[in-house]
């Protein structure tokens, strides 16, 4: 355990990011597993609306540092892929 002033209140600062980070990446991890649970369900309305709420929640954590900004983007474009290909297979071919 820390024993001097400034240690005590490094392992407190680092106790408090460590809470936070933690809260930042359970909303991650929900909002993305939201997604993938709508796509599992073949519901491309369900599907996208749950996207719209997890890039905003994947961009802030990367923001704040929780999670590296090359995760998030990765993460992103993997769920936007999976969602628009739903979205593609759903629709009618076009009539030309």
């Amino acid at each position: 355990m820390a024993s001097h002033k400034s240690a005590v209140k490094r392992a407190k600062q680092n106790e408090a990011r460590r809470a936070r980070n933690r809260a930042r990446k359970t909303i991650v991890k929900s909002a993305v597993k939201r997604v993938r649970v709508a796509l599992g369900n073949n519901s491309p309305e369900e599907a996208q609306a749950a996207l719209r709420q997890a890039i905003p929640a994947i961009d802030k954590a990367a923001a704040k540092g929780t999670i590296h900004r090359k995760t998030a983007s990765r993460k992103i474009s993997r769920l936007s892929s999976q969602v628009d290909a739903l979205v593609a297979k759903q629709q009618p071919p076009p009539t030309s």
